[in-house]
């Protein structure tokens, strides 16, 4: 566990007891706070209580009297669609708003010395590819001999790092909740994959969303930021960092272009990830039988890894070998079983219809699970994907209005996904892929993507006993 600093003897309140919100209340009272707690789930309460921690609810501008800051879970609206209630009395008292995030970079900022040396801090963010490319780079370190962790929106809280564990590089996924509202970003290493439409209700819209992403790099920037190129919001984002156009403070990665110019590029075409430095090509990578990065989308996670790990001093050979013992992440195009000339893909964390669109444009001869809550602005961009769709087979409870926007596809209305499961397996053909994407949300049936991912598998390895 890391100790916050800067709160010792202040009193500071933690809103939101889940994963996050317990490790930054054990990392304040570490650092010597006052610690008080408060989530609306009594059971949340009462395990906090149980480990020593005091229960205010806050329901007036003097509970806020005394307090020095207010410490948000990532889930707890603060600004959009509206301010959780708690957050509203905080700023209306005065009280800064932070969460786990900031509280980490506060901490390392001022000095914190139980490592015997300050590590390196990786942040990766984007829409889609966060969690493939961050443990990508994770794995990429350890393959090279550099002992690394991984924290943030995958693996463990930042808070509850190991400041025991050796670890020359701390990779961090953070979430547009997470860079919103931290009070301190200040990574060595930036990392911003992609945008594409996501959270709009929660950031009013899709330039609150990029604003958001974009405040990893606004700090004074970190000392080298890896940027996807390939939507206009990456290419606006790198021209803002670079202070000309040699300048290798930035890399830009692409996995739908090649990247010319005199400044630092890794692209992916045809299956070849290639770095140029300085006007001239530096490395070339066969990416095309690396199994644990599939699709294009997978692609552009390695250009990310690479850069970064490039830009932490790794070499191109040892970042090869390191890819292809790479074996992929649960529930991101991962192979479930092959059977009688048919392969089970489950792509659970395809929440969006940009991810979807990328699973989709990874396979061909697709009998597609589908559906789920529906996100804002509907399904039309998933056309590009859809000739490579035999069959989509669509669960959740909205599964007939998202049917219906699948124009040119048949579809079965099968809700759960055991009927879906079943009805694909059935008419599956040699060659064909069955494949979970939902392109959207879990909610309605499942607690998270997790859950339908392992429910999906359930069913295939059940079925094929």
């Amino acid at each position: 566990m890391i100790p916050v600093v800067g709160f010792e003897g202040h009193r500071v309140a933690v809103l939101g007891l889940g994963r996050s919100g317990l490790s930054a209340a054990r990392a304040l009272r570490e650092g010597g706070a006052e610690v008080l707690v408060w989530d609306d789930n009594p059971a949340a309460r009462e395990a906090a209580e149980a480990e020593g921690f005091a229960a205010c609810e806050f329901k007036r501008v003097e509970a806020f009297e005394g307090v020095a800051s207010l410490i948000v879970s990532p889930g707890i609206p603060h600004l959009y669609p509206t301010p959780n209630p708690v957050i509203a009395l905080a700023m209306e008292a005065g009280v800064p708003v932070d969460n786990d995030i900031g509280l980490f970079f506060r901490s390392m900022g001022q000095g914190w010395e139980v490592f015997d040396r300050t590590p390196k801090i990786v942040a990766v963010t984007g829409s889609n590819g966060k969690s493939t490319t961050s443990a990508l780079i994770h794995h990429l370190l350890h393959a090279a001999g550099r002992d690394s962790q991984l924290a943030g929106n995958i693996g463990r809280g930042v808070l509850d790092i190991d400041p025991l564990e050796d670890g020359s590089v701390v990779v961090l996924e953070l979430s547009s909740y997470q860079t919103d509202l931290a009070r301190a970003l200040t990574p060595d290493v930036a990392v911003f994959t992609n945008l594409s439409p996501d959270h709009l209700d929660r950031h009013a819209g899709l330039g609150g969303y990029f604003a958001a992403k974009r405040r990893l790099f606004a700090e004074g920037g970190p000392d080298r930021a890896v940027i996807g190129v390939d939507e206009v919001e990456g290419r606006y984002l790198a021209n803002q960092m670079a202070e000309g156009p040699g300048d290798d403070r930035v890399i830009r990665i692409s996995a739908a272009a090649k990247l010319t110019g005199p400044g630092w590029q890794v692209f992916a075409r045809k299956g070849f990830l290639t770095e140029w430095r300085k006007g001239r090509q530096v490395a070339s990578i066969d990416l095309r039988e690396i199994g644990g990065l599939p699709g294009a989308h997978n692609h552009q996670n390695a250009c990310a890894a690479y850069a970064a790990c490039r830009a932490l001093g790794l070499g191109p050979r040892e970042i090869e070998a390191g890819l292809h013992s790479f074996k992929g992440l649960p529930h991101r195009s991962q192979t479930i079983a092959e059977a009688k000339g048919v392969r089970y893909v489950n792509d659970s964390k395809a929440t969006n219809v940009d991810s979807a669109l990328k699973a989709l444009q990874a396979f061909r001869n697709i009998r597609w699970i589908c559906g789920g809550l529906m996100k804002e602005g509907g399904l039309a961009g998933l056309a590009p994907g859809l000739p490579n769709v035999t069959k989509a087979y669509v669960i959740g409870r909205e599964a007939q209005t998202f049917a219906l926007g699948l124009p040119g596809v048949e579809a079965e209305i099968c809700t759960t996904m055991d009927r879906a499961v079943a009805a694909a397996m059935a008419e599956a053909q040699p060659g064909d892929i069955v494949l979970l994407a939902p392109a959207a949300a879990s909610f309605d049936q499942y607690d998270n993507f997790e859950k339908r991912g392992d429910d999906f598998a359930e069913h295939v390895r059940s079925k094929l006993a």
